[in-house]
């Protein structure tokens, strides 16, 4: 019987999956940062080390928070087959989203398909309505705060490089700060669980009692200063190889035909352009051009071709955007882990609860064990869905809100990682698709609130408002359909 009932499990993760894959890498792929392949390889590693490592928290909290669970004890069969229809009644609903390119929230589906049944089950006195509120608050509080932190990074990031006459001066001074940022968010609220398996290692090898956030901050900060050593180094080669290679272009052009198609500055911007692609993030094949100090941050190319300031010339925007590649990188990881970490809970949650009652005769009380058979099972089957089915829902999030850019990417991704882990942290299921939402429509309203796609936008937030009561009628019609039969 368990091996039916994690089948059903399986299916709910492969459909979580499919649909919040554009959570995690929508961004990375709409910015052109990541090929479709590369996100998705990306993510699957990523995903599943969330769920495995830092997914217990979440699980426990939908498998034993939502219910009245003491209601249960004296008919724990009652409950067993509530989990089942609750599976069941997320994976129809997530299939049918996908289905439609919809980027719904999985939380809402699970919390609403366990009020549903337990409404049915045992009344609405069975229902923990205190902590669907504070839940339904957390859905409600997550868009606004990742909004915040979006729109507070990009326009820090905006102000101070991207429209600063000396950007490449800038964003030197800045990458210390960013990569601090970037890698404090993941190592403080991650590392320290990760670790800890490192630290009792060293204590019974070497007899070291290191406490686990020093050795987390350690670990932290060694990476934060590769980070900039390692982005430091690449900026000064490749802003000396893209502009040095665009001078080149140029007084080609000025000596060559000026009607002549294919050849100066377009045809290097065909054959060369420094912008990124999807293949090869940060190559630019061409070899440096010697110039003096303080011209490398100059754009090329005469007055009458580039009337603009230097924030504006497109030029240097190319080049500012492909150094932005790589800290959207590695952002969208710390999401996909995010991700995998938070959502893993929705799918094996009511698997979890099963799993007990099987074990232990009676059902959960609190706080309880999540194996890691579970943990690992729904990390492979969401992995699995984002692989099959996950091309659909990227478009909607990447592509269908604001257009993106590298470095708008990075600021969302980042907001959202800190949304999510955050709860996740604290034990409580929020949305990743809402954090991510959030925090693309708050770098749209800082870049230009006309070109924010408000039709979208209506979908989703209509398709986030119905997923809870559709979800509710779902799992409280399959939870009688079975009682009914059994």
């Amino acid at each position: 019987m368990i091996f039916l009932l994690a089948a059903i499990a399986f299916y709910v993760a492969l459909n979580l999956g499919a649909n919040d894959v554009a959570n995690s890498m929508g961004t990375s792929v709409g910015s052109k940062a990541l090929s479709l392949r590369q996100a998705l390889a990306i993510a699957g590693i990523l995903e599943f080390a969330g769920a495995a490592i830092f997914g217990s928290r979440v699980s426990e909290t939908l498998a034993t928070g939502v219910i009245n669970s003491e209601m249960f004890a004296p008919e724990p069969e009652v409950l067993l087959v509530g989990m089942v229809s609750v599976m069941l009644a997320c994976g129809l609903w997530l299939q049918t989203a996908t289905s439609r390119g919809w980027p719904v929230a999985s939380s809402h589906a699970i919390v609403g398909a366990l009020a549903g049944f337990s409404w049915v089950a045992k009344g609405a006195i069975a229902v923990e309505w205190q902590a669907i509120g504070l839940i339904s608050a957390a859905w409600v509080v997550t868009p606004l705060v990742s909004g915040l932190i979006a729109a507070l990074i990009y326009s820090l990031v905006k102000r101070w490089i991207l429209e600063h006459p000396e950007p490449k001066r800038q964003l030197q001074e800045w990458i210390p700060w960013l990569s601090s940022a970037l890698l404090g968010v993941f190592g403080t609220i991650v590392l320290p669980s990760a670790i800890a398996p490192l630290n009792t290692w060293l204590y019974h090898q070497f007899a070291l009692a290191i406490p686990v956030h020093n050795l987390a901050i350690a670990v932290g900060a060694a990476a934060t200063i590769s980070l900039t050593l390692i982005s430091w180094r690449q900026l000064d080669g490749e802003w000396a190889s893209g502009i040095g290679h665009r001078a080149s272009g140029i007084g080609d052009k000025r000596q060559g035909d000026m009607g002549t198609e294919g050849q100066g500055d377009m045809g290097t911007e065909e054959q060369g352009s420094p912008m990124p692609n999807a293949q090869s993030p940060m190559l630019i094949t061409h070899p440096p051009t010697p110039s003096r100090e303080g011209e490398v941050a100059q754009c090329p190319m005469p007055d009458a071709q580039c009337p603009m300031p230097n924030a504006q010339c497109p030029i240097q925007n190319s080049l500012l955007e492909s150094q932005f590649v790589r800290f959207q990188i590695l952002s969208a990881c710390f999401v996909a882990f995010a991700h995998g970490s938070n959502d893993v809970g929705n799918a094996v949650a009511p698997l979890a609860a099963i799993a007990y009652i099987l074990r232990e005769k009676t059902i959960p009380q609190g706080d309880f064990a999540i194996p890691f058979w579970i943990l690992a099972l729904g990390g492979a089957g969401i992995v699995a869905g984002l692989a099959i089915w996950g091309k659909k829902v990227i478009s909607t999030v990447g592509e269908g809100i604001i257009p993106l850019k590298p470095s708008g990417g990075f600021c969302a991704e980042l907001a959202t990682a800190t949304t999510v882990l955050i709860a996740s942290h604290l034990g409580l299921p929020v949305s990743t698709s809402h954090a991510l939402v959030g925090g693309v429509v708050g770098i749209g309203l800082v870049q230009n609130a006309k070109s924010i796609k408000m039709q979208t936008l209506k979908s989703i937030a209509l398709a986030w408002l119905v997923t809870l009561p559709v979800a509710a009628v779902l799992g409280a019609g399959l939870f009688s359909l079975m009682r009914s039969l059994l």
